[in-house]
């Protein structure tokens, strides 16, 4: 073990030291001196300004009713060529768009993945305040990987799943931590990186093309 290594772990433990065996960090209160939700906003206004961030991003959200969904997945496929999907195995029956071959994730291997034209999944909730969508590896936003991998993602957020704010979002996918140790992904737009040129590349770190396809 290094010397630096050795000194932090050090310091860990004597940090430590006064804290029972037992316990866990959900076990001790924090003052929390942010907002936790917004009283203010309207449903209507927070939906809004989730579009309008996420679309500031570089992504595309699509306003549709419920029973226009499918078909607004499937004119999203034509319009981008995705011929093949990867989804969630429980991804929703009214969800699944004609014409479009769907392969449902059964711990798909990555080079599979690699292949796929895009994904096609749901989410926990989004977040107004950030334009972020969270996912946490349930049965409608599947394994992180599915998520990562293929180079567009189509996600379905429904109305009621978009919250105002931050601490909101977090306290709704708590329990799938905990009970699950899931791994919670937040997405803000396509990925994206800049060199130290500031030379913006797309899809890096996971889907290049991102399509939000907002029920109401």
């Amino acid at each position: 073990m290094s010397d630096a290594r050795a000194e932090i772990l050090r310091r860990v433990r004597a940090a430590l030291v006064d804290v029972p065996a037992g316990e866990d960090p959900e076990d001790v209160a924090v003052a929390r001196g942010y907002r936790t939700r917004d009283a203010e906003a309207s449903r209507e206004e927070i939906v809004d300004r989730f579009c309008a961030m996420v679309e500031d991003y570089n992504a595309q959200v699509h306003r549709v009713a419920a029973p226009d969904l499918a078909d607004t997945i499937g004119r999203l496929c034509r319009e981008g060529r995705l011929r093949q999907l990867v989804v969630p195995p429980a991804l929703p029956e009214q969800w699944r768009p004609d014409g479009i071959e769907l392969v449902e994730d059964h711990d798909l291997e990555v080079s599979r993945l690699d292949g796929m034209d895009g994904v096609l999944s749901g989410c926990a909730s989004a977040i107004a305040q950030t334009g972020t969508i969270v996912l946490d590896g349930g049965a409608r936003s599947g394994r992180r990987a599915i998520t990562l991998v293929p180079d567009h993602h189509l996600c379905v957020v429904e109305a009621e799943q978009v919250l105002a704010l931050v601490p909101e979002a977090i306290a709704r996918v708590a329990g799938a931590v905990r009970e699950r140790r899931a791994p919670i992904t937040l997405v803000s737009g396509p990925s994206a990186t800049s060199d130290i040129e500031l030379d913006r590349v797309e899809g890096v770190h996971g889907p290049r093309v991102l399509d939000v396809v907002l029920v109401e």
